[in-house]
């Protein structure tokens, strides 16, 4: 086990799953302590319970509900030094079939949310030694995406963010950057699956080869290989990678 990160606070939202789940178990690996923000409690738990960490239940488009969570989470493992926005839900349409209503879905989830969690963090982040955010964008914020607009819109709104608070703390300790996953061999991803089988009447396998092949390599990103990512840029000694979105996609965005 390493220690670069002995005794440091490491918080993500949507920690149960995927790639949450995937960052906390490298993260605990470099010595951070961890506390895990998700909606259903009972993934949040198996994975914390095996990582000695905090399991929380937070709806991270509740407000009061975010603030609460985080002091619960400072509560368990002290002042706040690493922040994982993590969390976020993903829909497709057509956008002539587009509601608003999933239109503020999806922005309340992916970006809303990260607003009020960085707001939530802040203060712990500037105060350590060397605080560390990292948003979990998508190559969707690096290109426009057919049947899911709403989506790229958000993912987009997300690197506009991280790169202002780059801009804006880039004279302190605190670093903030972005991973920029493709299709990820994950829950959220099954979930796309299902839709565009839904949608177009294909076979899962069929729906599960289209989207796959929307990856550059034709298979899916590994969660680990994210992950490895996010808790590199966590390392007290690359304090210079700042504002950064790195594309973790196979090449797609190349």
């Amino acid at each position: 086990m390493g220690s670069a990160l002995e005794g440091r606070h490491a918080l993500i939202t949507g920690g149960g799953t995927g790639i949450g789940a995937a960052a906390a178990q490298h993260l605990n690996d470099e010595g951070a302590k961890l506390s895990l923000l998700g909606r259903r409690i009972e993934p949040l738990r198996a994975v914390a319970d095996g990582l000695a960490g905090a399991a929380v239940q937070c709806d991270v488009t509740n407000p009061e509900r975010v603030r609460a969570a985080f002091d619960d989470a400072r509560a368990a493992n002290g002042p706040i030094d690493i922040l994982i926005v993590n969390a976020g839900i993903a829909e497709s349409a057509p956008f002539h079939k587009m509601s608003r209503e999933s239109w503020d879905r999806i922005v309340a989830t992916n970006l809303t949310a990260a607003f009020d969690c960085a707001r939530a963090a802040i203060g712990d982040l500037l105060k350590s030694d060397n605080g560390r955010l990292v948003f979990v964008a998508s190559v969707a914020s690096l290109r426009g995406v057919p049947y899911a607009a709403h989506y790229a819109a958000s993912k987009h709104g997300i690197l506009g963010l991280m790169r202002s608070l780059a801009a804006e703390y880039a004279k302190t300790r605190l670093t903030v950057n972005a991973v920029c996953p493709g299709y990820v061999d994950t829950p959220m991803t099954d979930q796309s699956v299902a839709r565009v089988s839904e949608i177009t009447g294909r076979s899962e396998a069929d729906s599960r080869a289209v989207i796959t092949n929307m990856n550059a390599s034709g298979r899916l990103v590994d969660p680990q290989a994210i992950a490895k990512v996010i808790a590199m840029l966590c390392l007290p000694h690359l304090g210079d990678i700042n504002g950064t979105a790195i594309a973790i996609d196979g090449g797609t965005s190349a």
